[in-house]
């Protein structure tokens, strides 16, 4: 033992060399696997000599694999051995004076082990196990340890919901618990209130026992633990500031234990009682520890638990029970309001799923009484002071702390929805005083309260929604309402404010109700002005800066025919935004990103602007030529630039060059609008120029997406004018014939052929047999089944290309297949017969019988290719019966049940036409 001891020490120290670590890993392996390895470690884990923590955990892990793979094939003297182990190591702690096995890894592995063993075991090997367990605790303090550790691990073991069970381990573990409550049970919960009457000065394993306490209570009779005896004990654990947290999470763990609805309350109430005569449900002040934050959670379930009874009692023939749950209820809000409002925001997140429960109750009753309406006046008064910023908040890096503060913010809007559902008066009656208050003293008044103000006035406009989303029009108190407020935010002057987070709260806020403007127009200049002055895209924050850009542009969408007569004031300070800087420049105010919201913004001024057709032609040209000029300079610098990472910068350049352009075209919301304000030209003249670089070799796939995503918005915006660019630019974009190239391409194709159709017919006859080559070409390339990303680029493509010859079919060119030669259209329709059959995507299927469908109404009446009829026969119609047959078509999903469908019709037009 002695040398195989230092073996094991050996090759459980660290070691850099690969070649060592594996042969150690080999060794240990072997260990855990020979007869002798686990009586090896036994032994090891109750000799004094052992010492190192390494070796101790190891040995439990070969303990734990002996168990796990071995322990149910051995003979009983092996079983008994081991079974007698159990009693000798807690011995064994308890009595060593080494005191190193006090690491609490190694007790928790341990008591996993002995968890492990007696699911194995209990009930029919070793009905006993919890009696020769509680034999440990004479032992004293340490055994106590593990035995509340061993307990834990059980329930761990066949009672935690959390964890994924097999059916057989389900059916195991209720035999087992079934067992235990039979037998043992009541044992156990007296052994609890031995260890918490006996080790009352041991914090940490008190804390332990109240936590197994709250686990068990779960699935063990209540009576057991709901006593007078058991929680007066629990209640007492509450004096002692080490252990006051774990009694109130075992408290809260037992009101929410399962039960008939009447004893729910009854115990409830009975705690309440106590709790309120030894003063423990009120808050402390000013306290931040974790304490408060377990009283507010259990206010918090005892809350949630009786508004769940009080539901199922709303059912029943028993009208007055409710009146009782309802005022059990009442009696808890003024206790939730305190924590509620606390100062800390977590001790207030812990009642917040109390107060949303109840104001949904309140919800569901016709009638409330003036005490309950006081109480949500209340809750909002509350919710409202907790949405407010704190001093410590971030605003320039925002961190952990501050997401949190957001997320605590939407779960009070949730509450501040439901009051306003519950009683919109109260809330809009509410809100206006609060925002014209805080709005009118905005100069003297905190940040923090000036942003709540204007908070609060963008949220109770989701809180109480309008018809067609119009606030300023309809219910007249509502309107007037609303209007004062929206007219006291753009007329007070707190838009100079110096915070940007009032700064984005009054642009988020203005944007949202642009409609208010239809009613005073007089306030639009300036909320314009604002925006491109330095309250808005030249202010000092990026942040506001960026949020102005893309709000602004909203706002001129929303308002385009109001800001009509401000169109020329607006252009000018606008026009230096718009410039494109060199890729190698300082950062601009605006991003490339926020800056394609603006060349949108500017398109729709020009367009809706009081200019001739020609004057409107000429201000998108020069908006548009000088971004054509910087084209032209960084594509020749491109040329020539052989550094990689200004060839990024360079290409990034061309392509937000090709996207602004693009999001200029937005103004037009067709061909007819380009083309009757004298447009197109300038348009036609940026397709030339952006062609030019699919030509460039350096960074393709970067720029190639440029083009694609250029010729998208002109494939919207042109007609005939763009046809004969279409095939330059598909053999620039299918460059290299390389299968991202290609399935890329499609969507714009397939784009290009819905909108034009029998113009494109003669392109695509051309093009057609080399593309569809290639595809088949890069579909036969084998894929390695672990590479799941190729896998999924295989997939995509095959869909594309379903997707190809499904337009060609669906927008009736089908000359395109027809004038193919014989065989390769032969290639072709077996293909869309594999995909609807052979392929195991619901998607593609669906696409592969919607063409097979469309095909036989095509060409299956008299004119029709050679051998069509027979194509019918041997192969669409079998295939209609192949493709469910097969057991990858699962008929559960809903995607599958749609390709069944497409099946169906495919059958019915074959009947039709022939």
């Amino acid at each position: 033992p002695n040398v195989m001891e230092e073996e094991v020490k050996k090759n459980l120290e660290p070691k850099s060399d690969p070649v060592e670590q594996q042969q150690a890993l080999t060794y240990l392996e072997q260990l855990k696997n020979s007869e002798l390895g686990w009586q090896f470690c036994m032994t090891q884990l109750v000799t004094p000599t052992t010492q190192d923590d390494r070796l101790r955990f190891f040995c439990f892990q070969v303990v734990e694999h002996y168990v796990k793979n071995h322990y149910n094939n051995e003979n009983p003297s092996d079983k008994q051995r081991l079974r007698e182990f159990l009693s000798c190591w807690i011995h064994y702690i308890q009595c060593t004076s080494v005191g190193r096995l006090e690491t609490t890894y190694l007790r928790n592995k341990a008591a996993q082990v002995f968890a492990l063993l007696f699911v194995r075991d209990y009930p029919s090997h070793w009905p006993d196990f919890f009696g020769d367990l509680i034999k440990v605790l004479s032992f004293g303090q340490k055994a106590a340890d593990i035995y509340m550790r061993i307990l834990k691990a059980i329930d761990i073991e066949v009672a935690d919901l959390d964890i994924v069970r097999t059916p057989q381990e389900i059916e195991r573990n209720s035999v087992i618990k079934d067992a235990m409550r039979a037998t043992c049970v009541p044992r156990l919960v007296e052994s609890w209130y031995y260890i918490l009457e006996t080790y009352g000065a041991c914090p940490d394993l008190v804390n332990l026992c109240l936590e197994v306490v709250g686990t068990y209570v779960a699935w063990i009779d209540i009576t057991l633990v709901a006593n007078d005896r058991f929680i007066r004990m629990v209640l007492s654990m509450m004096e002692g500031a080490d252990t006051r947290e774990a009694a109130a999470d075992c408290i809260r763990d037992i009101i929410s234990k399962g039960m008939e609805p009447m004893d729910k309350l009854q115990l409830i109430e009975s705690l309440v009682l106590l709790l309120q005569r030894s003063g423990y449900l009120i808050p402390i002040q000013d306290d931040e520890t974790d304490y408060t934050n377990k009283m507010s959670k259990l206010i918090n379930g005892m809350g949630v638990n009786l508004i769940e009874a009080h539901n199922k009692v709303a059912k029943s023939a028993h009208p007055e029970n409710c009146i009782l749950f309802q005022q059990a209820i009442n009696q808890k809000i003024p206790v939730a309001l305190e924590y509620l409002c606390n100062d800390y925001d977590e001790v207030s997140a812990g009642v917040l799923e109390f107060t949303r429960d109840y104001i949904h109750m309140l919800k569901t009753n016709v009638v409330h009484t003036r005490e309950q309406m006081e109480f949500a006046h209340s809750i909002l008064t509350g919710i409202v002071h907790k949405m407010k910023y704190d001093d410590s908040y971030n605003f320039e890096q925002e961190g952990e702390d501050e997401a949190t503060f957001q997320e605590f913010r939407k779960q009070l809007k949730v509450i501040f929805d439901n009051l306003a559902g519950l009683n919109k008066e109260m809330v809009l009656e509410y809100v206006s005083k609060f925002t014209n208050t805080g709005l009118g003293n905005w100069q003297t008044a905190s940040f923090r309260d000036v942003e709540l103000a204007i908070h609060l006035l963008y949220l109770v406009g989701e809180a109480i929604p309008a018809a067609g989303g119009n606030h300023f029009s309809g219910n007249e108190d509502k309107v007037s309402a609303m209007q004062v407020m929206m007219h006291t935010l753009v007329s007070c002057g707190v838009s100079e404010h110096r915070h940007p987070a009032v700064l984005l709260q009054y642009v988020e806020t203005v944007a949202r109700y642009d409609k208010f403007f239809h009613t005073e127009h007089e306030h639009i200049p300036n909320i314009l002005t604002g925006f491109l002055d330095h309250r808005g895209m030249r202010n000092s924050s990026p942040l506001v800066r960026s949020r102005c850009a893309y709000l602004f542009s909203r706002f001129v969408k929303g308002l385009r025919s109001l800001v009509q007569p401000y169109v020329k004031t607006i252009l000018e300070p606008l026009q230096y935004l718009l410039v494109l800087v060199p890729p190698d420049a300082r950062q601009n105010l605006i991003s490339q990103d926020d800056q394609l919201y603006l060349y949108e913004a500017a398109a729709v001024l020009i367009v809706a602007g009081a200019f001739s057709s020609q004057e409107k032609g000429i201000l998108i040209s020069n908006m548009v030529f000088p971004v054509l000029e910087s084209f032209k300079t960084t594509m020749a610098e491109l040329v020539v630039e052989t550094d990689k990472n200004k060839q990024e910068l360079l290409a990034e350049s061309l392509c937000h060059a090709m996207g602004v352009t693009s999001r200029a075209s937005k103004a037009f919301s067709n061909h007819q609008t380009m083309k009757s304000w004298s447009c197109v030209p300038v348009f036609i003249e940026a397709t030339k120029l952006f062609l030019e670089c699919l030509q460039i070799s350096t960074q393709a796939s970067v720029l190639k997406a440029g083009v694609r995503q250029f010729l998208h918005r002109m494939v919207v915006c042109l007609e005939e004018e763009l046809l004969p660019y279409i095939p330059q630019a598909s053999e620039g974009l299918l460059k290299g014939n390389d299968i991202r190239s290609i399935q890329e391409y499609i969507p714009l194709i397939v784009q290009i052929i819905a909108k034009f159709r029998k113009e494109v017919i003669p392109f695509l006859q051309q093009m057609f047999m080399p593309v569809v080559n290639t595809i088949f070409t890069a579909l036969l390339i084998p894929v390695d089944d672990n590479d799941l990303q190729e896998k999924r680029e295989k997939q995509l493509l095959q869909r594309n290309y379903f997707q190809f010859i499904a337009s060609i079919v669906t927008n009736n060119i089908i000359e395109v297949l027809s004038t193919q030669d014989s065989n390769f259209l032969e290639q072709v329709m077996l293909s869309i017969i594999r995909g609807a059959v052979d392929f195991p995507d619901p998607v593609a299927q669906k696409t592969c019988f919607s063409i097979l469908r469309k095909l036989v109404d095509l060409w299956g009446g008299k004119e029709q290719p050679d051998g069509f009829t027979e194509f019918i026969y041997e192969n669409i119609v079998p295939a209609c019966f192949m493709a469910p047959l097969k057991p990858t078509f699962d008929l559960s999903d809903a995607q599958t049940i749609i390709a069944l469908g497409e099946t169906a019709m495919c059958l019915k037009t074959v009947y039709q036409r022939r």
